[in-house]
Order: structure tokens, then sequence, then C-alpha cells
């Protein structure tokens, strides 16, 4: 069972989050070994930082489960693993064939256009949008616009 953070960890993590932005850098690069953070964002600094803190404090995941939670991202959620893509656009994926710009079947792409909303639902071998299927996302948008469009472009998934 993880014991409970102790008042100290949980003082020094809530004061870092109103110290000025240079504090919390200095504080990141400290941590994390680095001349300075590549980000400016404090919030999300502070995180990191409280996160570090607690793992220095009360250990990391282990490796089986930081290995398991990267799987599940790889298979099942399509904004994380965007950022697990290689970074060839247009390389498939050697299992499926699947274009891995696009979000895993069963998810919706949703997109406002002439204050309408287009709500398209990935399949495994293509789109469904308003009850018809489509090969391509961009016969979606052809279908949606009238023009010819690639649909990657249009819809931004």
């Amino acid at each position: 069972m993880a014991q409970a953070p102790d008042n100290s960890l949980i003082t020094e993590i809530m004061t870092l989050k109103n110290a000025p932005l240079e504090a919390i850098k200095a504080k990141y690069a400290a941590l994390y070994g680095q001349d300075s953070p590549s980000s400016s964002n404090k919030i999300f600094l502070w995180r990191k930082i409280a996160y570090r803190l607690q793992e220095l404090e009360y250990g990391g995941l282990p490796d089986d489960t930081k290995n398991r939670i990267n799987e599940l991202i790889e298979r099942y959620d399509p904004v994380n693993n965007k950022t697990l893509r290689p970074k060839t656009v247009m390389e498939r994926n050697s299992n499926n064939g699947r274009d891995r710009r696009l979000p895993i079947p069963g998810a919706i792409i949703r997109k406002e256009y002439k204050d309408q909303l287009i709500e398209v639902k990935v399949l495994e071998n293509g789109f469904e949008y308003q009850g018809k299927s489509y090969k391509t996302l961009s016969a979606v948008a052809t279908a949606v616009t009238g023009d010819h469009l690639n649909g990657y472009t249009f819809f931004k998934p």
C-alpha cells in the first residue's frame, strides 16, 4: 500500500505552484538535470515538478507498468498515440495498412462547417457520414462541401 505524502512535500509543491516562472524553471532544471526547460507553460512545469518530487520521495512506477501504459496508449488512445507515431507522416502501420495520422476505428471526427456540426465515424476500412460509408476522408470532405478537398486537411483529426 502506498504511503500518504507528508505535509512538507505537499507544502513544497503548493508553494512552488505560486512561485514566479523563473523559480519554477530553475527547480525543473535542477530536478531533471537540464539547463532550462523547453516549455514556458507554468502549470505544465509545476505538474512535472510535483510528479518528480513524489517520484523521488516514494518511488516511480515499475517498468512493467510503464510498458503496459505505453501499450494501451498505442492501441487505444488516438490523441496521445500521435506522439508515439513515426515522424514520416505518410508511413503506414504495417499491421493493418491504416494511415497512422487518423484516429482509431470507432472514434468520431467532429468539425464545425458553415454553422453545422459534421460528425464522421472512423471505421476499420473507411468512414461513415450520415449513414453512408466512404472509402476515404477526402470522399467525405467532398460530400460535405461539394468540392474536391484533401480530407485530412479539411478535418484535421
